[in-house]
């Protein structure tokens, strides 16, 4: 009898943890519907739904260190590109204002993580400088990433690298627009 119900208490509770993680789900799903790439935003996120739950601070929050992390690993390979053997001067030229590029994204986005944390104890004026902060150095971030791919332009430089390196920027910026969508619908919550 014990046994019996140990499993059903066993049952129910993973139940509710399923029932939790598919209302998350569906509150990512639902909230990705307000950002300009909404498929990029449920597939960046729903790996983090538990993480986020239905909170919308967490779901800035997440969004925010999602778009981080991605800068941080798009920086990462692209300087891995200025080591590659014969390079014409004009590729080595675009990758390395691209790794520059990158680099300004990363500390921008950091700063931004950072000015979110700080907020948790902030209301009124100060709540609205710190979110103003972020929304700025967020959308400074995806600037920096569109002059990557502007390095890029012309025939010049066809070929592999450049279409490697628009496909990561270009997925970086997607995901650093849905952060700011985010970010943004929070700040006028408030």
């Amino acid at each position: 009898m014990a046994a019996a119900k140990l499993f059903f208490l066993a049952v129910a509770f993973l139940s509710g943890t399923a029932a939790t993680a598919a209302a998350s789900t569906s509150f990512i799903k639902t909230s990705c519907k307000i950002t300009t790439f909404p498929d990029v935003c449920v597939a960046s996120l729903s790996g983090y739904a538990q993480a986020i739950k239905n909170n919308q601070e967490n779901l800035v929050k997440t969004a925010l260190s999602v778009s981080l992390d991605r800068a941080e690993s798009t920086k990462e390979f692209v300087t891995k590109l200025l080591k590659f053997k014969g390079l014409k001067p004009r590729e080595y030229e675009a990758i390395k204002d691209c790794v520059e590029e990158t680099s300004d994204s990363v500390d921008r986005l950091s700063k931004s993580v950072s000015e979110l944390k700080d907020m948790d104890r902030s209301h009124g004026n100060d709540f609205q400088w710190h979110m103003s902060n972020v929304e700025t150095w967020v959308s400074a971030a995806i600037t920096d990433e569109n002059t990557c791919t502007d390095g890029f332009a012309g025939r010049a430089l066809n070929g592999r690298i450049k279409a490697s390196i628009r496909s990561r920027i270009a997925n970086l910026a997607q995901v650093t627009s849905n952060a700011l969508a985010f970010i943004n619908h929070y700040a006028a919550k408030h």
